[in-house]
């Protein structure tokens, strides 16, 4: 099982001024830099230790030297002009290439945890989906065992209704779908106290 799953992670490439852009608006850009960082840092920590493919999708430019430049994970570029045909794209790709269950994730969660990952693959013995709700109406997670180009198109993409509307696509279309635990991002200043982060 565990060599026909992949794990997706999409970050962005750390520099001020480009990443957490509506934290640095509260914060400053260095200070949201240095979150991000810290976010990044988390991730690499909750999946360093997974047994499944782990594949870096960057939004801007694949970093050579970086965090992730340890074994067990791949470097590819994010390809699309909004964040879901960029989700479609890199799940349609490696559903072209033979994986069987991939989940993707982001880097703005410091809740999630590695044994999170691990359930979400369990869940996909038994279920076409898996879907972790954020706590601000998006998700912190997607798994899916086959590709469903529709719920990546049309979506309000950074807004609340996010999570609403792709579980009215697998309703819709029939997918059977587990929920995971419902998780905070971090987004905005708010959220940094509820992670237990201080300004």
């Amino acid at each position: 099982m565990l060599n026909t799953t992949a794990l997706v992670i999409f970050v962005r490439n750390p520099i001020s001024g480009q990443v957490k852009k509506r934290l640095a608006k509260d914060i400053g850009d260095e200070r949201a830099l240095a979150i991000y960082l810290q976010l990044l840092q988390h991730t690499l920590e909750i999946t360093r230790g997974l047994s499944f493919r782990k594949f870096i999708y960057y939004a801007d430019e694949v970093s050579d030297y970086d965090l992730w430049s340890v074994p067990g994970y791949t470097k590819r570029k994010q390809n699309g002009n909004d964040l879901g045909e960029r989700m479609l794209n890199s799940f349609k790709e490696l559903f072209d290439q033979g994986f069987t269950r991939i989940i993707i994730i982001g880097s703005d969660c410091l809740q999630l945890k590695t044994e999170t990952l691990e359930e979400a693959v369990a869940l996909l013995e038994s279920n076409a989906a898996v879907i972790g709700p954020a706590s601000d109406g998006g998700y912190y997670l997607l798994g899916l065992t086959k590709f469903y180009p529709d719920l990546f198109i049309n979506k309000p993409w950074s807004t609340d209704k996010v999570f609403a509307k792709t579980i009215d696509d697998f309703i819709n279309q029939g997918i059977s779908y587990a929920l995971l635990e419902e998780l905070s991002d971090i987004d905005d200043s708010t959220d940094l106290e509820e992670n237990g982060i201080s300004i």
